[in-house]
């Protein structure tokens, strides 16, 4: 099946692009693709770990699962503040 993955802020600036549609297995979840972005992009793992999954515009769990169609995002935190 096929997902679309945005990326904002730092997820954009170390993989170079702002989306991408990739190929997964059924039964994938956003746990699993977390992980693939880690193995591929190791500069995003700090980011990771403190970011929230927005699937459809809805913040969801990593245990969430997949399906044909789906927008996922990793939303990073925000700075700001003193």
């Amino acid at each position: 099946m096929k997902i679309k993955i945005r990326y904002f802020a730092l997820f954009r600036e170390i993989i170079g692009q702002g989306e991408e549609v990739l190929t997964v297995a059924d039964a994938t979840r956003i746990a699993d693709i977390r992980a693939l972005l880690v193995e591929r992009y190791p500069r995003v793992q700090p980011t990771m770990e403190r970011s929230v999954n927005a699937l459809n515009h809805r913040y969801v769990t990593a245990e969430t699962l997949l399906h044909e169609g789906d927008e996922l995002a990793f939303i990073p935190p925000t700075g700001g503040g003193r």
